[in-house]
């Protein structure tokens, strides 16, 4: 029997859950961790997907999640201030507006 190649390598599984994390100081300190921390339930090849990503990009695992995250919120952002301005110029009242070089008279420049 034949079987698939495997073009990765699974991620390792940790399963601890401390109360709060440490990170290291300048000094040497032990502190707990300032970034707050979320637990995300994932499907299987959701899962190795991004073990993939994470490996291909040479970062950890918590890293991609977080850029991937900052770049589905920036996108949903654009996605609402899209609406707003839709919404807006459905509203717009042309004859209020006013026409570039109204908005903008030409400069005088004091003579020297």
């Amino acid at each position: 029997m034949r079987t698939a190649p495997v073009f990765f390598e699974p991620c390792r599984r940790v399963h601890l859950c401390d109360t709060f994390s440490i990170r290291e100081t300048v000094e040497g300190n032990a502190m707990p961790a300032t970034n707050p921390r979320v637990n995300v339930v994932l499907e299987e090849p959701v899962y190795e997907g991004l073990c993939r990503w994470a490996k291909r990009d040479g970062v950890s695992l918590s890293l991609k999640v977080r850029d991937l995250l900052k770049e589905a919120l920036e996108m949903e952002e654009d996605r609402a201030l899209t609406r707003l301005a839709e919404d807006r110029e459905q509203s717009l009242d042309q004859s209020k507006t006013l026409s570039h070089a109204q908005a903008w008279p030409p400069l005088k420049r004091s003579r020297r």
